[in-house]
């Protein structure tokens, strides 16, 4: 078309243009039948490095020992998130031990320094940063997860889909065992305060779909209403033929740069009048199956 719109231009974009996204940092989380007996998979990429690595690292050894396995969605809050883990964490009686070797990770991890950090702009291929919305001065990509920052500091951020960790009131950080999804409007007031440690790449329809909690903040009254959790694997511990296979389109190629400034001034044939802008959450870094 004489103006591609994002989809045209994610369709065009060259195979060099694409990066796979490696099993080791997959999580494969197999939610219990729907009604109709159909199997619900989750597929959860974990944030990379220099991002939330305590709390990662933490994650990885919670699904080695396959901890939430029998585990159970504990909370749907409409327009927020859904959370998933011990259905007993607050009673010490009765809360499921965690694996040796957990660490306690410091409020100092939830932002990384911004020096030596090469962020990917939609904006233009030189301009590094977008410009400051009311979260913070500059925004921008890093290896294909969206990102925001202050003159010493960067972080990512709440958008739709990405995986967080619960926590208690500070100084506690949480541990990994508990999470959440966001499954409504960018909540961006929680960035800084919370651990981004992931996001959503495949079967985020099983969680938004979930009725909605009656009790305060959404969580479950009884047990009957969660859903049970019947495993949760990182893809390497699965048979190769089982492994989900993604790839995602790389903030710094041009497709992605092309792709970003269409989300931003859409003049495909649907649109009469160009936005000028996007919200860095309405740039939703795109992600699909590997063609076999």
């Amino acid at each position: 078309p004489a103006s591609p719109g994002p989809g045209d231009i994610i369709a065009a974009a060259p195979p060099s243009a694409w990066a796979k996204i490696a099993p080791e940092d997959l999580l494969v989380m197999e939610l219990a039948p729907d009604a109709k007996g159909k199997s619900r998979r989750v597929v959860i990429q974990l944030m990379p490095a220099p991002f939330s690595t305590g709390w990662v690292g933490n994650i990885r050894k919670l699904a080695a020992a396959h901890w939430w396995d029998d585990t159970a969605i504990v909370r749907v809050q409409d327009n927020y998130v859904v959370q998933w883990g011990d259905p007993d964490a607050e009673d010490e009686a009765k809360a499921k031990p965690l694996p040796a070797g957990i660490a306690k990770v410091p409020e100092s991890g939830y932002v990384v320094d911004r020096k030596g950090l090469n962020i990917a702009s939609g904006n233009s291929g030189a301009e590094p940063w977008t410009a400051p919305d009311a979260y913070a001065k500059a925004l921008g990509f890093l290896d294909g997860w969206p990102v925001a920052s202050n003159d010493e500091s960067v972080w990512p951020v709440h958008c739709y889909g990405m995986v967080g960790v619960g926590r208690n009131l500070s100084p506690d950080t949480g541990s990994g065992a508990e999470l959440y999804t966001v499954i409504g409007h960018a909540p961006r007031h929680l960035d800084r305060n919370i651990a981004l440690v992931g996001r959503v790449v495949e079967g985020i329809e099983h969680l938004s779909s979930l009725p909605r909690g009656t009790g305060a903040l959404g969580f479950y009254e009884s047990p009957e209403e969660r859903t049970v959790i019947g495993s949760v694997r990182l893809a390497t511990e699965l048979p190769e033929a089982e492994r989900p296979k993604l790839e995602y389109l790389e903030s710094t190629s041009e497709s992605f740069v092309a792709y970003a400034r269409a989300r931003a001034n859409r003049k495909d044939a649907f649109f009469n009048i160009p936005a000028g802008g996007a919200d860095i959450c309405n740039i939703p870094v795109p992600i699909r199956k590997i063609a076999q």
